[in-house]
C-alpha cells in the first residue's frame, strides 16, 4: 500500500562493517561448497545489526541464494513459540513450494506445529520428554533436504526476545547441522543480555561450539559517523555538526540517524534522555499519525492492517494518511510478507509504549482483544489464542484472560512448546484468585493424551480445579527440562492435598514426584512410589493404579530384580488391561519380560519383549517403542547374544534418531557400544562412545558414555584415561540412586586399573567392599567379569612377597562370591570356568587341560578378546608343563592377531614377551629350537642372571645379592642392569613382576 514511500533518515551508503560483511560472505561461499555455516551477530541496540544483515542478504540473493527471514517478537515472552522459525519456513514455502512439500513429505502433521500451512496436527498428540526433540530433529532434516541442491540463508533476528522453544531449537540446529548448503545467521541485542537473561546460557553454549562463529559489532568511529551523515544529508556535513552528533550519539548508528533528522531543531528542543530523543520525531507527526503509532506500539511487534483498522477506529482514508506520515518519517515500516506494519526500530516502539499512560495501555489492549474476538480471521490461526491471551491479560481483565490463557496453553502444548505452555499455566495460576467463582466453575479440564493424564481422574463433568493446573504445570515443567520447577509445583500440590481426601490425585502426584526425585539425583524414588502404592491400595482399578504398579515394577527391575518385582509387573499388566490403558500395559509387559530373562525364563522373556516392541510400533507409541529397543538390546547382551543385540540396538538408534527421541537414543546407543565391545568391534564402539558423550541429555546416559570410554581405555592400556572416565562416570551417576548396572561395571574398571598399576591391595579392598553389598538376582552379567578381574590380579602377582599376605583370604572371597552367581547361559558358564582356571593359577596350579576346556567354552561365543586371553594362558600352561610347542605357538599367533587388530596393547605385550621367552615366532613359521638347544633361557638370560633375577624378585638389594652369590656389589649391580635391559623394563619391581608372570625363574639355581 505504501511501498513507494521514500525514507530520508537512512544513509544510502553502507558505512563500515567491511570485515564483518567479508566474514558473512565467506561463510556464504563455504556453504555453497557444501559446508553448513552458523553465525551469531551481536551488538547494542541501534549499532547496525539489521543494516549489516540486509546488506548481506542482498549479496546472497545476488549470488542466487534463497533467503528466509524470521524475527523473534516480544509477544513470544507470553507464549508464542517458534515465531522466527515459523516465519522463515513460511518464507521458504512461498519461494520453494514444491521443494518444501517434497522435503516435508510424510511428516506434514508434525511439522505443522511449526508451519500450520503444512497440514493438521490431529493424530499427532503424543506428549512426552522426546516430543520436542523429535520436532527439532524433523526441522533440521527438513532444512538439510531443502539446502541439499541450493544455497539457503536462514536469518533469525532479535534473539533477545526469543521464546524458550526457539532458543532450544536454535541450539539443537547448531549442534546437529552437518549437511546441506545452509547458512544460519542470528542476531541479538547485546546490551539487553543482563546476568539473568535467558539467552545468556545459550550464548555461553554457542561459545563452546567450534562450528558457531560470533560477530560483535562495535560503535562507529568519528570517520564512519562522518560518512554516515554524508549519506543521510546528501552533502558534506559541517565539522561542528559531525563533532556534535558523534559526541551525543557516541557512535551508535541509529542515534546518528535520529540526531541527523533533528539537526534543524534548536538545542533546547532536544532532551538529553534517550526516551525523549527517540520520541522527538513521533511528537512531530500529525495527531492521527501519533495515535496510530501509539496503537501499533501496544499491538505487538507486527500488527496486521485489518486489526489496526479495527482498533484505531479512524476512517480508512485518515488511517492511510496517518500511516503514510509515520512511514514517511521512517518510524513505521510495511511488513514485506503481508498487510501489516511494524516499527523500523524496536527502541522507538519501546519508548512509545513506555510513554503510554497506564489506563491508556489497558484500553488499547482491551480494544485489540475485543476486535480479535469479533473477527478472529484478522490474525493467523496459529497466533490467535496466544495474542488474545496477551491482550486480555494486559487489559487487566482476569475473567476474560483466564479462559484464553488456558486455551493458549493447549495450543502451545500441541506444538510441543512446553516452556511457553508452562509460562501460560503459571499466568493462569496467577489469575486464578482474581476470577469470579462462576467463571471458574464454567471451565473444564483439558482432554489429555494417555501419556499426559489430568491427574488420572475421570472428571469429565467436574469443573477445572487449581490442582489440575498444578498437575499440568508439573508435567510441562518436566517436559521442558525445568525439573526443579516441576518438583516445586508437585510439592505445592501435595501440600494442598494434605487438606483433602483425594487419594487418587495424591497418588498421581507422588508418582510424578518419584520420577523427578530420581531424575534430579535426589534419591532413588522408592519412598515416593511406596507412598503412591499406599494411597491407591483398596481403591477401584484405575489408570493411576496401573501406572503406580508399573512404576514400582520398573523400579524393582533396576534396583531389586526378583520374585517381588516380577509379581508387581504381572499385577501392573492385569490392572492396565482392566482399565484398557494399553501404553501402561505395554510398559509393564516390557518390564515383565526383562524380569523373566533375569529369572532364567529367557526365551519367553525375550519373546514378550519382542511382542511389546512390535505392538508399540504398530500403535505409533514412540516412547514405548524406544524403551523396548533399549531394554531388549540390553537383555540380549546379558544372555550372550551380542550379534543379535547389535542388530536390535542399531535399529533402535536409527528409530530413535529418526523420531527425535534423543534421550532414548543415548540409552540404546550405550547398549550398542557394550555389545560392540564384546564382539571386538572396538573402533566402532569408540566412535559410538564419543557420540554418546556429545548427545547425552540426561545424567545416566552421560555416565554410560564415560563408562564405555573407561572400558576401552583399560583394554588398550590407557590406565590414566580409564581412571579419569571412571571418576566422571561416578560424578554423572551421582550417589543417591545406586544401581548395580552402573556400580558393578565401574567397580570392575576400578579393580582393573588398580591391577594394571600393580596395586593388588587396592584390588582386594575394592572387591571386599563390592562383595559386602552382595550380588542380587540378575547381577551375574556384571559380577562374573568383576570376579575374573580380581582372580586374574591374584594370579598375576603370584611369587611377589608384597602380595603374599592376604592372598588366601582374597581367593576364598572370590570363590564365595562365585558360588552366589548364576550361569544360565553359555557365556556365563564360560566365565565361571575362566574364573576357576585363574583361581587355580593364583594357587600355583597350571593345568593346560583346564585352559583347553575354557577355550572350548569361549570358542563359539563371538568374544574374540576373551578367547585371545584364554589362548594366551593355554599356551603358557603348555610351555610350562612341557606340552606341545607347536600347539603353543599356534595359540600365541591366533591371540596375537586379535590383540593387534583390537589395539589391545597390554595383551599384545604379554603375548610378545611370552613368545620371546619361549623363542617362538609369532609369524606363521616352524617353531624355533627348544630351550635345551640354546645357551640361555627366555630373553637370553644367563644362568647367573637368572639367579640374580630370582633374588631381585624376592626384594633383595644389590648388597644382599652380592653376599648370597659371593660376588661384589658392583658385579651385582652390573647383572641387575643387564637384566633390566634384556627384559625391557625400567625398574626392579617391573622385572620381578614380569619374571613371575612369564615363569622366568623356573630354571634358576640357588
Amino acid at each position: 500500500m505504501l511501498g513507494g514511500v521514500e525514507t530520508r533518515s537512512v544513509s544510502p551508503v553502507f558505512v563500515g562493517r567491511a570485515g564483518e560483511l567479508t566474514e558473512l560472505t565467506e561463510a556464504l561461499a563455504r556453504a555453497a561448497a557444501g559446508e553448513p555455516q552458523a553465525l551469531v551477530v551481536g551488538g547494542e541496540a541501534g549499532v547496525g545489526k539489521t543494516r549489516l544483515l540486509e546488506e548481506f542478504l542482498d549479496r546472497a540473493c545476488a549470488e542466487g541464494a534463497v533467503v528466509a527471514l524470521g524475527g523473534c517478537v516480544e509477544i513470544g515472552a507470553d507464549g508464542l513459540p517458534f515465531a522466527p522459525f515459523s516465519a522463515a519456513l513460511r518464507s521458504l514455502r512461498r519461494r520453494l513450494p514444491d521443494e518444501l512439500t517434497a522435503a516435508a513429505e510424510g511428516q506434514e502433521g508434525e511439522l505443522a506445529r511449526l508451519l500450520p500451512e503444512l497440514g493438521d496436527t490431529a493424530g499427532h498428540e503424543s506428549y512426552h520428554e522426546d516430543s520436542t526433540a523429535r520436532l527439532f530433529e524433523l526441522t533440521v532434516r527438513l532444512l538439510e533436504r531443502i539446502a541439499a541442491d541450493r544455497t539457503v540463508v536462514l536469518a533469525l533476528e532479535d534473539l533477545h526476545w526469543a521464546d524458550a522453544s526457539t532458543r532450544h531449537l536454535l541450539a539443537y540446529l547448531f549442534r546437529t547441522l552437518r549437511r546441506g548448503r545452509l547458512v544460519v545467521v542470528a542476531t541479538y541485542r547485546a546490551d539487553d543480555i543482563h546476568r539473568r537473561h535467558p539467552l545468556r546460557p545459550l550464548l555461553a553454549e554457542l561459545d563452546r561450539m567450534r562450528t558457531v562463529r560470533r560477530i560483535e559489532l562495535p560503535r562507529f568511529t568519528r570517520t564512519e559517523v562522518h560518512r554516515q551523515l554524508t549519506g543521510i544529508l546528501a552533502a558534506e556535513p559541517a565539522p561542528a555538526l559531525v563533532d556534535g552528533i558523534f559526541g551525543r550519539s557516541d557512535g551508535n548508528a541509529f542515534f546518528v540517524e535520529e540526531l541527523a533528522v533533528c539537526s534543524d531543531c534548536g538545542p533546547g528542543e532536544l532532551s538529553d534522555s534517550l526516551r525523549d530523543l527517540l520520541l522527538v520525531r513521533v511528537e512531530r507527526l500529525p495527531e492521527d499519525a501519533q495515535k496510530v503509532v501509539r496503537t501499533v506500539a501496544e499491538g505487538g511487534s507486527t500488527v496486521e492492517y485489518g486489526l489496526l483498522a479495527a482498533v484505531a477506529r479512524l476512517p480508512e482514508d485518515d488511517l492511510i494518511e496517518a500511516l503514510r506520515a509515520a512511514v514517511n518519517a521512517n518510524i513505521l515500516l510495511a511488513v514485506p510478507d503481508g498487510e501489516g506494519y511494524r516499527f523500523r526500530h524496536s527502541l522507538v516502539r519501546e519508548a512509545v509504549s513506555d510513554d503510554l499512560l497506564p489506563g491508556e495501555r489497558s484500553r488499547l489492549n482491551r480494544r485489540y482483544a475485543e476486535a480479535l474476538e469479533a473477527e478472529p480471521a484478522l490474525v493467523r490461526a496459529d497466533e490467535r489464542a496466544t495474542r488474545l491471551a496477551s491482550y486480555w491479560y494486559h487489559a487487566h481483565d482476569a475473567a476474560k484472560a483466564l479462559p484464553v490463557v488456558l486455551q493458549a496453553s493447549v495450543e502451545t502444548r500441541k506444538r510441543h512448546a512446553y516452556a511457553e505452555q508452562l509460562r501460560l499455566l503459571e499466568r493462569a495460576m496467577e489469575l486464578w484468585d482474581d476470577v469470579p467463582a462462576e467463571v471458574r466453575a464454567s471451565l473444564r479440564p483439558i482432554d489429555h493424551a494417555d501419556a499426559y493424564p489430568a491427574c488420572g481422574c475421570d472428571s469429565g463433568a467436574a469443573p477445572l480445579r487449581y490442582l489440575d493446573l498444578l498437575a499440568e504445570a508439573a508435567v510441562a515443567a518436566r517436559l521442558c527440562g525445568e525439573r526443579e520447577r516441576a518438583l516445586k509445583t508437585v510439592k505445592r500440590a501435595l501440600r494442598l492435598l494434605d487438606e483433602e481426601n483425594d487419594h487418587l490425585r495424591a497418588a498421581w502426584f507422588w508418582a510424578e514426584r518419584s520420577r523427578l526425585v530420581s531424575n534430579l539425583g535426589r534419591g532413588d524414588g522408592w519412598a515416593e512410589i511406596a507412598k503412591a502404592q499406599e494411597l491407591v491400595s483398596g481403591l477401584p482399578p484405575s489408570a493411576v493404579h496401573a501406572r503406580v504398579l508399573a512404576l514400582a515394577a520398573g523400579w524393582g527391575m533396576l534396583h531389586a530384580p526378583g520374585p517381588e518385582s516380577l509379581a508387581a509387573a504381572e499385577r501392573a499388566v492385569e490392572y492396565a488391561r482392566l482399565v484398557q490403558a494399553e501404553p501402561i500395559e505395554l510398559n509393564a509387559r516390557l518390564t515383565l519380560g526383562g524380569l523373566m530373562v533375569d529369572a532364567g525364563d529367557i526365551e519367553d522373556g525375550l519373546a514378550t519383549m519382542y511382542a511389546v516392541r512390535d505392538r508399540a510400533r504398530e500403535l505409533c507409541l514412540r516412547a514405548e517403542t524406544g524403551r523396548a529397543y533399549t531394554n531388549l538390546s540390553s537383555c540380549l547382551e546379558a544372555v550372550g547374544r551380542s550379534r543379535e543385540s547389535v542388530r536390535v540396538a542399531t535399529e533402535g538408534v536409527a528409530y530413535s534418531r529418526s523420531r527425535g527421541l534423543i534421550d532414548n537414543e543415548g540409552w540404546v546407543l550405550g547398549n550398542l557400544i557394550e555389545a560392540q565391545i564384546s564382539l571386538g568391534h572396538w573402533d566402532e564402539a569408540s566412535e559410538g562412545a564419543h557420540r554418546l558423550q556429545r548427545i547425552a541429555y540426561s545424567t545416566k546416559p552421560r555416565g554410560s558414555a564415560h563408562q564405555k570410554r573407561a572400558e576401552l581405555a583399560l583394554l588398550r592400556g590407557e590406565v590414566a584415561a580409564c581412571r579419569e572416565h571412571v571418576a566422571l562416570a561416578h560424578e554423572a551417576y551421582g550417589k543417591h540412586d545406586p544401581m548395580m548396572q552402573y556400580l558393578l561395571p565401574l567397580d570392575r574398571l576400578a579393580l582393573g586399573a588398580a591391577a594394571a598399576r600393580g596395586c593388588v591391595a587396592d584390588v582386594r579392598t575394592g572387591l571386599a567392599r563390592t562383595a559386602e553389598a552382595g550380588f542380587p538376582t540378575g547381577s551375574h552379567r556384571y559380577a562374573w567379569p568383576l570376579l575374573l578381574t580380581a582372580a586374574t590380579a591374584e594370579a598375576d602377582t603370584v611369587g611377589l612377597p608384597s602380595a603374599a599376605e592376604g592372598r588366601p583370604e582374597a581367593l576364598e572371597l572370590i570363590r564365595s562370591c562365585a558360588r552366589q552367581l548364576a550361569t544360565p547361559v553359555p557365556v556365563w558358564r564360560a566365565y565361571a570356568l575362566y574364573v576357576a582356571a585363574e583361581l587355580d593359577r593364583a594357587g600355583g596350579r597350571t593345568d593346560a587341560g583346564r585352559w583347553a576346556e575354557v577355550a572350548d567354552a569361549f570358542a563359539p561365543l563371538e568374544r574374540p578378546y576373551d578367547l585371545a586371553r584364554v589362548r594366551h594362558r593355554w599356551a603358557d600352561a603348555l610351555l610350562v608343563g612341557g606340552g606341545s610347542r607347536e600347539r603353543a605357538a599356534a595359540l600365541l599367533r591366533e591371540a596375537h592377531v586379535v590383540a593387534v587388530r583390537l589395539a589391545a596393547h597390554p595383551l599384545r605385550e604379554e603375548l610378545e614377551l611370552l613368545a620371546a621367552r619361549a623363542r617362538l615366532s609369532l609369524r606363521p613359521e616352524p617353531a624355533a629350537p627348544g630351550p635345551g638347544e640354546g645357551t640361555g633361557d627366555g630373553f637370553g638370560l644367563t644362568p647367573r642372571e637368572q639367579d640374580v633375577l630370582r633374588l631381585v624378585a624376592e626384594g633383595r638389594t644389590n648388597r644382599q645379592i652380592a653376599e648370597e652369590l659371593f660376588i661384589s656389589p658392583k658385579t651385582a649391580s652390573v647383572h641387575v642392569s643387564n637384566i633390566l635391559s634384556k627384559l625391557g623394563v625400567s625398574g626392579r619391581g617391573e622385572a620381578a613382576a614380569l619374571a613371575h608372570r612369564l615363569h622366568l625363574l623356573s630354571g634358576a639355581t640357588a
